[in-house]
């Protein structure tokens, strides 16, 4: 294990995973909500781990010698953005008793909240640039020490997600406003479609 090299991978690990995006919004809507924080936070984790890997392993070259995946991950992501910017918009608009933070706020169950989280994860073609594609070719700089920047790079993610699931707890005084659940639920809309919208034009 080489620890420069480590330190390498979670630094650019970091650099990629902190910008907001769909699936940093829905962690911080989990945590908020304090609704399966410890499955979500562990499949993000999980997934970014394994996209890694295939990234490292040298997945990246065969995804560039099929550009038919980038469309179908394009508008296949785009349209599941818009579908869940909708109901996050809806969510917005909803009386103040159903946007709740406390324990009387209502639950999704596990099952249908790891589907959303996944879907929000692997439908996004931005997840594959960033982990499979990027972060698989700046781990050729390092020939024979690619294990330690893959192991870097795995850990900003295990630290960002777990750290964005737990540490939004601190603000749910915050958001025991239905009008500051509100925001957030409105701000989840945008982002969602703004994404989608760029995926859509290609940018």
């Amino acid at each position: 294990m080489s620890v420069s090299v480590f330190f390498a991978g979670l630094t650019m690990g970091l650099s990629l995973i902190v910008a907001i995006g769909a699936q940093n919004a829905f962690v911080l809507r989990q945590g908020l909500r304090n609704e399966h924080v410890l499955a979500i936070s562990l499949t993000c984790a999980l997934s970014d781990a394994l996209l890694i890997t295939l990234g490292v392993a040298g997945f990246g070259k065969m995804m560039a010698l099929a550009p038919w995946l980038d469309p179908l991950l394009r508008y296949g992501g785009a349209a599941f953005l818009i579908w869940y910017g909708a109901i996050s918009l809806r969510s917005a608009l909803r009386s103040s008793a159903a946007l709740a933070v406390g324990p009387a706020a209502e639950k999704a169950g596990l099952k249908a909240t790891l589907l959303t989280c996944l879907a929000l994860t692997w439908l996004n073609p931005h997840v594959y640039l960033d982990t499979v594609m990027l972060l698989g070719s700046i781990s050729t700089q390092f020939p024979d020490r690619q294990g330690s920047f893959a192991a870097g790079a795995m850990a900003a993610s295990f630290l960002f997600f777990f750290a964005l699931g737990y540490g939004s707890s601190w603000l749910k005084p915050l958001f025991a406003k239905p009008s500051a659940w509100r925001s957030l639920e409105a701000i989840i809309a945008l982002v969602m479609w703004t994404i989608a919208l760029k995926l859509l034009v290609g940018s």
